[in-house]
């Protein structure tokens, strides 16, 4: 991320009624979504805590570079989105046909609905919390609302010490709480994934 223009968020977002919805089961598959959709957004994720009915994220959000990546670098980030299913190859296939009919203007439009949910901690936000609902309704045939709205962000200014001040806030979450004595024990919390390698 050096070289760019970074914007650093801390987000956190609660379960809906501040139930207590999300187990080991679910803080598993939403730190699995939370790094695939890391990586499509190309946000960096410095920290997180994900507790029973909230979590926390510190994301570093690089400004959109001036070269975008190319048809097939989009395609293969495509790919790796668990929840797109058959999407790339949507995407391929209508990329390929617009490129031999020369119809830039058409391709660069169906590319440009992906660039736009990049570079974006809201567009980062609202597809991780999306997903997570998606996948927990359909395992535990939940029904309502999920998350108790849109979710909260603070621009964190700065860097260094303002940084670490604001993980070790967040990783100290579960400690505050109770869940755990120290967060090295809490496994999910960025902390303890760091120590853990």
């Amino acid at each position: 991320l050096q070289g760019h223009a970074i914007g650093y968020y801390h987000c956190i977002s609660r379960v809906a009624h501040r139930h207590f919805l999300i187990r080991d089961p679910e803080k598993e598959r939403f730190v699995g979504l939370m790094r695939e959709y890391e990586e499509f957004c190309r946000v960096k994720v410095l920290d997180h805590c994900i507790m029973s009915n909230h979590f926390h994220i510190l994301v570093a959000v690089p400004r959109r570079p001036e070269v975008l990546p190319t048809d097939e670098e989009l395609i293969q980030s495509v790919e790796r989105l668990t929840s797109m299913g058959s999407g790339a190859g949507d995407l391929r296939q209508r990329l390929e046909r617009y490129r031999q009919q020369g119809d830039d203007a058409s391709a660069e439009a169906l590319r440009e609905r992906f660039f736009s949910r990049m570079w974006d901690v809201s567009a980062f936000m609202k597809e991780l919390k999306q997903r997570f609902t998606q996948w927990y309704k359909s395992v535990h045939e939940h029904h309502g609302t999920f998350w108790s709205g849109r979710f909260r962000s603070l621009v964190v200014e700065g860097a260094g010490q303002i940084l670490a001040g604001m993980a070790a806030y967040i990783d100290l979450n579960s400690t505050k709480v109770g869940a755990y004595a120290d967060p090295a024990e809490d496994r999910w919390c960025g902390y303890a994934q760091a120590l853990a390698g």
